[in-house]
């Protein structure tokens, strides 16, 4: 069956005319333009007073509405709290690290703007809970398209998106955020990773949020007053 449609294609392709001209084929053209056949367009004329009024009335409305306008960036209107904006690296209770360095993050990034290197947790680099942290994680918001996907493949809750959308600045290379540019501060009560898990818990606690804070025991506790210092 096969070669019998092979030879009639090459039957068809021996009787089909050659031709040169790169112009399209032409059926049933006209000579003269007079011969070409129309249908005239009735045309009603401009429209009542009414239905003209009925559109100036969309812009008279308007007159009267709340001006949206803001002095920006004296004043700064408020976003949705759905927002994306910039992206954040969050912490546990106890102040471990979030991130697992799972990479799903990247792979789920349409923009190809993620970048992250997965580390090993040692027992006296315990930067997150379980086996592996985040060791480097990039974010080139040159390419991002703030569309949450990242977020949403995030198997820790790791990954959000903040209402800060003033991301403007001087030079490609200060748009290309790193860890230390996206990881959540340290808040009051939290320790300075790494430090050890919660006494007597694993990632798996964690990960069903049963630790609401730090103890004495992994380390001095930030107390919130300023940066680095603990009591």
């Amino acid at each position: 069956m096969h070669l019998a449609n092979l030879a009639l294609h090459r039957h068809l392709l021996q009787e089909a005319p050659m031709s040169n001209s790169l112009e399209p084929k032409k059926s049933g053209v006209a000579k003269d333009i007079n011969d070409v056949s129309y249908v005239e367009v009735e045309q009603p004329g401009p429209a009542s007073l009414g239905k003209q009024s009925l559109g100036f009335w969309v812009t008279f409305k308007t007159m009267f509405k709340k001006n949206l306008s803001v002095q920006y960036p004296d004043v700064k209107a408020p976003t949705e709290e759905r927002f994306h904006g910039r992206h954040q690296l969050n912490r546990h209770p106890d102040g471990l690290e979030k991130c697992i360095g799972c990479e799903l993050c990247a792979w789920a990034c349409p923009a190809d703007a993620i970048y992250v290197e997965g580390g090993d947790n040692t027992p006296g680099n315990q930067v997150s809970p379980g086996e592996r942290h985040g060791a480097v994680y990039q974010i080139n918001y040159l390419r991002c398209i703030f569309c949450g996907l990242c977020v949403e493949a995030c198997p820790t809750r790791a990954l959000t998106m903040t209402n800060e959308y003033e991301l403007a600045d001087d030079s490609r290379e200060k748009l290309i955020f790193e860890k230390q540019d996206l990881l959540a501060p340290l808040r009051a009560g939290m320790v300075m990773p790494p430090h050890p898990m919660y006494p007597d818990m694993d990632e798996n606690n964690y990960y069903r949020n049963e630790v609401k804070s730090a103890d004495p025991s992994q380390g001095p506790i930030f107390d919130g007053t300023t940066a680095g210092e603990a009591k």
